[in-house]
């Protein structure tokens, strides 16, 4: 059995990801950034007796990344597993978002993983073993207004983990992108509709709005995260969910040029190519 690490625990992908990790037998660090004792993961381990020890970590700052890492493998002795699941969405066109906003979500989505990375990647270099698992989503590979922080941010964590991936299997190190489609966490229920001028923002939530009817169970996450570290597989990609690969395999025969003309194309038209493509009816 591994010793796991995984951020953002407090809820959705990473509260069910520890849950179900330590039911399979795994010792789980599950670390968020305000620790809840009263929270729903607490009272889940104390009335299991999971194998579970939470800890406070921002993965937004150096040392409080530093100071959970230290801790985690003073108890532990090392990490077989880290799990990068910390993350934040925020829409918006580009015009009409704050830089700030840019810089917040990079700061969790990706610099929040290649801290707590550089931080895990020593022990398991001098060990020669270990599974780094990053939480991507299909706008790693899809580029879809008006959430360019996000997609963004996605896209650098796609491209940082394919590099790493070919650093680090000299020594033992898998790397692998999970990509999930919507999933049904509180990142989708905290967006809400997008406030812009751009028509973009009215089909992006009512997209979202038609495929949260039949979302992706953050369980099913858990479950394909359990399997990779499980498996000997050095696979790079996994994607989760019965309407990501259906997304993924449209983005893949549409040219750039047809990507942008159709964004930029009326609500019909957009609606239409979703019924085609998805099957699915939305509401503008």
């Amino acid at each position: 059995m591994a010793n796991v690490l995984i951020t953002g625990t407090s809820s959705g992908i990473g509260l069910a990801t520890a849950i179900g990790l330590a039911r399979a037998g795994q010792t789980v660090i599950a670390t968020m950034r305000d620790l809840d004792p009263d929270g729903e993961l607490a009272r889940i381990v104390d009335a299991e007796r999971l194998p579970i020890t939470m800890l406070a970590l921002d993965v937004t700052r150096d040392a409080s990344v530093e100071q959970a890492f230290q801790a985690a493998l003073s108890a532990l002795g090392h990490i077989d597993v880290l799990v990068n699941n910390a993350g934040i969405n925020q829409p918006g066109s580009i015009e009409e978002t704050p830089l700030g906003t840019f810089q917040a979500v990079m700061e969790t989505n990706y610099f929040g993983a290649l801290r707590c990375i550089k931080a895990v990647l020593p022990n398991m270099v001098a060990r020669r073993e270990g599974r780094i698992i990053n939480i991507s989503s299909v706008a790693g590979r899809i580029a879809l207004a008006p959430q360019s922080a996000y997609v963004a941010s996605k896209h650098a964590l796609e491209g940082m983990s394919e590099c790493l991936a070919q650093e680090v299997r000299a020594f033992n190190i898998r790397v692998a992108l999970v990509e999930p489609g919507v999933v049904a966490t509180p990142i989708w229920r905290k967006m809400g509709s997008p406030t812009t001028a751009y028509p973009h923002g009215r089909r992006l939530a009512a997209l979202f709005s038609a495929m949260a009817k039949e979302p992706t169970p953050p369980e099913d996450m858990a479950e394909q995260i359990r399997q990779i570290i499980e498996s000997d597989s050095w696979q790079l990609r996994y994607v989760v969910g019965p309407l990501a690969p259906v997304a993924l395999a449209w983005r893949s025969r549409t040219s750039d040029e047809e990507w942008v003309a159709m964004l930029a194309g009326s609500d019909a038209d957009w609606a239409a190519r979703v019924k085609r493509e998805f099957g699915i009816d939305l509401v503008l």
